[in-house]
């Protein structure tokens, strides 16, 4: 295997990264791959208790791809059995475990929006059960005697629960040993990970140290900041952007960040190249709005091709610039035995202008939702969704649908 010169590896995987502990040590592993011709062992573990992806979570996934692109060997990890004590990593509380069954649904949903990042064919995945299940209770004792409890508590949420009297349970001590045995298990040479799993990153070092192995090199990326530009991008904080929604939806909510967050967006969730970073970085700030319509177009073709982009370009120009409706509108008919009358909540999501009903009561209080251009702010209104006349809601900025009603067609 020919790899690419040393400088320009790390010109690669230095981008965008936060800290690499050790560094002299990732450019002895990189001269080694090259004497030898055999490609480095770059582990990712995947959390199946969150497999919806968004751009927070492709920040990490870039990185491995980028590692693929110079030729080293990509594994992720789906933490089938870990996943049933839960990361612990950021939790004020305990979490809650899953089943196997619901690791492994997961975790297949995990890949397959991977799959839009990664290259599949080299793409190496694994379930930590395979090793972890057939450990017995001797192992586990070995594996526990390899890290001592002060250690565990200088981490920073066990010393918080610790110190406000939350309860910490000792399988959840197991979960960065577990996730070590997971380095072990595939003798990694590179562990990925946010600067939130440094703690876990490092474990997995001391513990291949104990099993006489080359340690591994942690490298942790930053955390991406969501849409609101306050709190680090997450579902439950509605401040997201799914890498599987429509090209529309990045479109409109990449426009919707603010303007300090154009630049590092741009180097950490993009493939923009390298060498175009610092003239992005100096439009950013002297016409930040053309510079996010880039960025917007940009992430919009990256997962869903240029023309979707365009498309969405164009979708936004017309209904938020220009404030007209587009032109091939989805359009919705309701069966007759469904009732004459629905509510307004169960209408927008039932018609996927919404994906829950919570989120269409906050729409509506936030007076951006309306029918046929009359805004709505009764969460308990009625509509007739059979008699009279099609009609159209729309939701935010860019969300409409038409309602027909008894034998209109959608033209």
């Amino acid at each position: 295997m020919k790899f690419p010169p040393i400088d320009k590896q790390l010109a690669l995987i230095e981008r965008g990264v936060a800290e690499i502990v050790p560094q002299d040590a990732l450019i002895e592993k990189l001269r080694k791959a090259e004497k030898t011709c055999e490609p480095l062992v770059v582990k990712l573990g995947c959390d199946p208790s969150r497999p919806d992806l968004h751009l927070g979570h492709s920040v990490v996934l870039r990185k491995l791809r980028q590692f693929q692109d110079i030729g080293h060997q990509a594994v992720l990890i789906v933490g089938d059995f870990t996943g049933m004590i839960g990361d612990p990593s950021g939790r004020s509380q305990e979490r809650p475990a899953l089943t196997v069954e619901e690791t492994r649904e997961n975790g297949r949903s995990y890949f397959e929006q991977a799959s839009r990042i990664l290259d599949p064919e080299r793409t190496r995945i694994v379930y930590n059960s395979e090793w972890l299940e057939n450990l017995s209770f001797s192992d586990v004792i070995q594996l526990a005697g390899k890290y001592t409890v002060a250690r565990m508590l200088e981490r920073d949420d066990f010393e918080k629960r610790y110190r406000f009297g939350e309860p910490i349970g000792i399988h959840e001590f197991l979960y960065p040993l577990a996730q070590a045995q997971d380095s072990v298990a595939i003798r990694a040479d590179i562990e990925l990970g946010g600067t939130d799993q440094k703690f876990n990153l490092l474990v997995g070092r001391a513990v291949q140290q104990s099993e006489k192995m080359e340690p591994q090199v942690c490298i942790m990326m930053p955390i991406l900041p969501g849409t609101d530009g306050v709190e680090k991008m997450s579902k439950s904080l509605d401040n997201y952007i799914g890498i599987s929604e429509p090209p529309g939806e990045i479109y409109g909510k990449t426009l919707s960040i603010p303007d300090d967050l154009i630049y590092p967006w741009f180097e950490l969730a993009t493939n923009v190249p390298t060498e175009e970073l610092p003239a992005i970085e100096a439009a950013a700030k002297r016409e930040p709005r053309n510079t996010k319509h880039r960025l917007a177009w940009t992430i919009a073709s990256m997962y869903h091709g240029d023309d979707a982009a365009d498309n969405a370009r164009n979708h936004f120009e017309k209904t938020v610039i220009q404030g007209g409706m587009p032109e091939n509108m989805e359009s919705v008919r309701f069966a007759v035995d469904e009732g004459p009358r629905m509510g307004i909540l169960d209408l927008m999501t039932r018609t996927g202008l919404t994906r829950s009903n919570g989120e269409a009561r906050r729409l509506i209080t936030q007076h951006a939702v309306s029918i046929d251009g009359e805004k709505i702010s009764d969460v308990r209104l009625e509509v007739d969704v059979h008699a009279g006349p099609s009609f159209v809601i729309k939701a935010g900025k860019r969300r409409f649908v038409r309602i027909l009603r008894e034998k209109e067609d959608a033209s």
